[in-house]
């Protein structure tokens, strides 16, 4: 077995002696790489970010963001990382580097105000800046207008601002950010790390990675990982790490010994057959909604809700719903697309459906030994379709209330009616008492008003500190009354 190792910024780094549990921010901060900074230890702040080389979409290799507070450095084994330090072009000895695009504009711009969040804005801004698809706008005619596109929230070059949704500026220095942020161009042919997204990323390595009484494993085939996990039950399985890393934070949980999926390719598929899409449990979220690319209308809306940029480019849906939280995003969207769960371990196979697979707070029909492997949305879908997210932040918040719609309308008549819920229950939830109400009658106001008042009584919502359980019973009914004005404006229009 090779000694576990991390490319940073062009050099290899070996893992040891750091635990198994160690965070990447950690082993960086502990190297001298200290642009890398923590600030909440729950990947919401982006303090941390770094680059690291995925497989891409549009080309060989994408640079993907993810938060290093989050990630186990084990878990980066014979992978490839970029830190804020590592964007500069060194220069010849005995001359300062050559600062890269990005922090050129940040620098010139007034980006940076304390400091100790411009690293994170960087990598992330970085990652958007070399994203393959990103393309320019057309300048406006007038010279009076704005620079920016008719969107706010992308610039006349491209540039998403919603890759900046997870990192924050306790300075409120936001529209300097933005400035530079729309301020830079393209890459140049000369540019180092342009030219290595032409390259394949590193292949995943099989780990198996030790110190004191703790393991972290990285089996190459989903056969060895569900050999181990009958061997090994009580091992914590692990994708993205986007929740096991904050437990491993924040409550400073430890487990004798972590099992890493997240670059199984047999969890990496993304199929569209005839009569379903299936989808990796291992695919991050981000990767999810490049491939499919609008395909599956819920989906798209429910992605730009989920968390934030750097979150979804490590979450997995394998994990959304291995961890059987009622709060989760996901499951609302994939009960109301009726998706089933395919359930893998040593033995074989299962398929179950998503309504059958809670069974309680946190708990799920998922045997020990068993993984998920893929996700499966049958075909066709529905063609009216809405997500609802109510939560106290437009971005990166857990929501207080989750309702997802996929409705069949035909000649005016409510032909089939699907609805997910979460926050209003131990578990995720389908509306089947709303579903009934809706079926069979005519896509009106007065049978809209009536569903929204069953609506409002449907799960068991309690009061925390996110809403109040009359809230949260409120805003399912309102939920339903916005599906039908957003419908019957496009229709009119």
């Amino acid at each position: 077995m090779v000694a576990a190792r991390i490319t940073v910024n062009g050099k290899e780094a070996p893992i040891s002696p750091a635990a198994p549990h160690t965070t990447t921010l950690d082993f960086l901060r502990e190297r001298g790489l200290t642009g890398t900074k923590e600030g909440c230890a729950e990947g919401e702040c982006g303090a941390c970010s770094v680059l690291v080389a995925r497989p891409g979409v549009n080309k060989p290799t994408d640079w993907v963001a993810v938060n290093a507070c989050l990630v186990p450095a084990a878990a980066l084994d014979g992978q490839e990382i970029i830190t804020a330090e590592g964007l500069a072009t060194a220069g010849e000895p005995g001359t300062p580097p050559t600062l890269h695009p990005v922090q050129e504009e940040m620098a010139v711009r007034g980006g940076s105000q304390c400091g100790y969040c411009t690293p994170g804005f960087i990598c992330s801004m970085a990652a958007e800046y070399y994203r393959p698809d990103r393309c320019a706008h057309a300048e406006p005619a007038d010279s009076t207008a704005s620079t920016q596109s008719t969107d706010a929230e992308h610039g006349p070059n491209g540039f998403d601002l919603h890759a900046l949704s997870g990192n924050l500026c306790r300075c409120t220095g936001y529209r300097p950010i933005r400035d530079a942020a729309f301020a830079v161009g393209t890459p140049t042919d000369e540019d180092r790390l342009a030219r290595r997204r032409e390259q394949s990323p590193p292949a995943p390595v099989a780990t198996e990675y030790t110190q004191g009484d703790t393991t972290f494993l990285r089996p190459s085939t989903l056969a060895e990982v569900l050999q181990l996990l009958r061997e090994r039950p009580d091992a914590a399985v692990v994708a993205g790490s986007t929740d096991w890393g904050v437990e491993v934070n924040i409550r400073s949980r430890r487990e004798n010994c972590v099992i890493a999926v997240d670059r199984l390719p047999e969890l990496r598929e993304l199929r569209v057959e005839s009569g379903h899409i299936e989808i990796g449990a291992a695919l991050t979220l981000t990767e999810i909604e490049r491939r499919l690319n609008g395909e599956v209308p819920l989906l798209a809306e429910l992605f730009p809700q989920f968390a934030s940029r750097l979150i979804r480019n490590s979450a997995t849906l394998g994990g959304n719903l291995g961890t059987g939280s009622p709060i989760g995003d996901s499951p609302p969207v994939l009960l109301a697309l009726e998706a089933s769960v395919l359930l893998a371990d040593a033995d074989g196979e299962r398929e179950v459906p998503l309504s059958d697979y809670f069974t309680g707070y946190r708990q799920s029909v998922r045997r020990p030994g068993e993984l998920i492997r893929a996700v499966r949305v049958p075909l066709p879908l529905s063609p009216v379709v809405g997500f609802h997210k109510i939560a106290k932040r437009r971005f990166d918040d857990i929501s207080s209330v989750a309702v997802a719609f996929a409705l069949d309308i035909e000649d005016g008549i409510v032909r089939k009616a699907r609805i997910g819920l979460g926050g209003v229950a131990a578990t995720p939830i389908r509306s089947l008492v709303t579903e009934a109400a809706l079926e069979g009658k005519p896509w009106a106001t007065e049978t809209v008003e009536a569903a929204a008042r069953v609506l409002r009584g449907e799960g068991t919502p309690m009061s925390d500190h996110r809403a109040s359980s009359l809230y949260r019973s409120a805003m399912l009914g309102q939920s339903l009354l916005k599906l039908y004005a957003q419908t019957t404006e496009a229709v009119s229009s």
